[in-house]
Order: structure tokens, then C-alpha cells, then sequence
């Protein structure tokens, strides 16, 4: 008996395995892009205090919930975008920094992280929404100077926030040349029609007019120095500085990147005639 029909048959399910997984990835791959961790309506942040204001932020179909360290004179503002994991109570722990440098702090969780509602559904809504939340609070800062911060997921949407709104500063901490080639360093085999998050990176940086400066872990293997180190050149007025000894998610626990934090933002509250 004719062994083809089996082989065809064998290769026909193996084809429609690949399709089928190929599908499942495409309309769902919000579940590995975004490790959110929702918090209960009425969760209570451990670090509220007299000058750590909860906010909330409308956007179209939902609320985000946004955490904001206000001064009395503060030198400006550090609109920070955080990484695709956890909530703020994960990422708003360093505020004592941004205090002692007198900055004021403003950080948002995007939809379905931690109390804010909604679910993530496409990249175009993702980025009105830090546009939504930017124009919420930058407005109240008036001529003072304010900073963007994206730190790993959040560098891609601060690079497009930026090249809109031209930013005193922006800082980009860990970040990719985009979300593709990320998926191509962990997930070869992932075609790149699939991806709905291309977060272009490298076709919005050169847009940015202000100075940028690249802050990468030498140690970071989730995203290899190799994407600052290629993005420093399309930077109009860019400046990298490589953490010796630091990975992905350690690097506020080095004191040279503290530094640099720290003087990135002296400089951008100078008057911009002072050298």
C-alpha cells in the first residue's frame, strides 16, 4: 500500500499546526508582550506620602491610574514609562532619588497594569494613551523643563512620545532598535508579519531635536547593549553610557548610573544659554 497519502496527510497537519499556532500569536500575543499585574479598585499604594499624589487618567474606554511625586519648587518634570512587567508599586520605589535632585516624578500604568482598566489591544492606542497622559500633566509645568523617561518597553513609546512633543531631555534606559528585533534575537522563528508591535524605536529617535541620552546594563542579555550602541548614531545630540557589571533590571543599583541620571538632569534644568 501507497505510503503518500499518509505522508501528505502527516505534512497537511503539520502545515495546519503552524498556521494555527501562527494565528493564536497574532491575536493574542498581548499575553507575552505585556506581563501586567492588575491590583484590586481599592488597593492602597505603599508609597502614597504628603507629597505622592494618587491620579487618574480618562482616556477613550478606560481609566489609567498614575502615581505623582509633586514638590513645592520642583526644577521640572520626569514623565516616566515603565517596563512590560508588574505595576507601580514595582516601578515607583526610587522617588527619594528624583526628590533629593528636585525633579518632580509623574508615572503611569498603562491598561490592565495595576488599577488602571481596560486591556491593551493595539500599539496605536497604546501610544495615545501616553499621549493622553502627557497632555494631562505637562501642561501644568508651564515653561519649566520636562524630561521623558522609558525604561526597556516603555523606551520605545518614550522615543515616539518625544519626537512628538520635543522634550527638554529624553532618557532612554535599556531600550530596543524596535520590538522586532527583539523578536528576532529570542523568537527567530516568529514571522515578522505577526507582530502588531513593531515599536519602532530606530525610525522615531532621529525625529528627537533635544538631547538623548542611552543608559545599557553591559550584562543586559533580555536586550544586548548592542540596540543602544546602534541607536546612538541615528541620535541627533545623543550620549550613551554603558553600566559596567549591570543587566536588565539592576541597573538603578549602580552608582555610575545614578550619576549619570543625576547629571543628565542637573543639565537639563540649566537655562539653555548656559552651556
Amino acid at each position: 500500500m501507497s505510503t503518500l497519502p499518509f505522508i501528505l496527510g502527516l505534512l497537511g497537519a503539520l502545515v495546519a499546526g503552524v498556521l494555527m499556532a501562527v494565528a493564536w500569536l497574532y491575536f493574542h500575543q498581548e499575553r507575552s508582550l505585556f506581563e501586567a499585574e492588575p491590583l484590586p479598585p481599592d488597593h492602597r499604594f505603599s508609597m502614597l506620602a504628603a507629597d505622592v499624589e494618587e491620579v487618574s487618567v480618562p482616556v477613550p474606554g478606560a481609566t489609567l491610574s498614575a502615581l505623582h511625586l509633586k514638590q513645592a519648587q520642583p526644577r521640572g518634570l520626569v514623565f516616566y514609562l515603565h517596563g512590560n512587567a508588574g505595576n507601580l508599586e514595582r516601578w515607583f520605589v526610587n522617588a527619594d532619588f528624583y526628590r533629593q535632585a528636585g525633579w518632580d516624578l509623574f508615572m503611569i500604568d498603562y491598561r490592565g497594569y495595576g488599577k488602571s482598566s481596560g486591556r491593551i489591544r493595539s500599539e496605536a492606542e497604546l501610544r495615545a494613551d501616553v499621549r493622553a497622559a502627557w497632555d494631562f500633566i505637562a501642561p501644568r509645568y508651564g515653561d519649566a523643563p520636562r524630561v521623558i523617561y522609558g525604561r526597556s518597553l516603555g523606551t520605545g513609546l518614550a522615543t515616539g512620545l518625544a519626537a512628538e512633543v520635543q522634550p527638554a531631555l529624553t532618557i532612554l534606559v535599556s531600550p530596543y532598535l524596535s520590538m522586532q528585533a527583539v523578536t528576532d534575537l529570542h523568537f527567530p522563528y516568529v514571522p515578522r508579519r505577526v507582530l502588531r508591535y513593531p515599536l519602532r524605536s530606530d525610525r522615531d529617535l532621529p525625529r528627537i531635536e533635544g538631547p538623548v541620552l542611552l543608559l545599557h546594563g553591559t550584562l543586559d542579555t533580555l536586550i544586548p547593549p548592542s540596540h543602544s550602541e546602534s541607536l546612538l548614531p541615528l541620535a541627533r545630540r545623543g550620549e550613551l553610557a554603558l553600566i559596567e557589571g549591570a543587566a536588565h533590571n539592576d541597573l538603578q543599583e549602580h552608582e555610575p548610573y545614578l550619576s549619570m541620571l543625576r547629571a543628565a538632569l542637573d543639565s537639563a534644568s540649566r537655562p539653555q544659554h548656559q552651556p
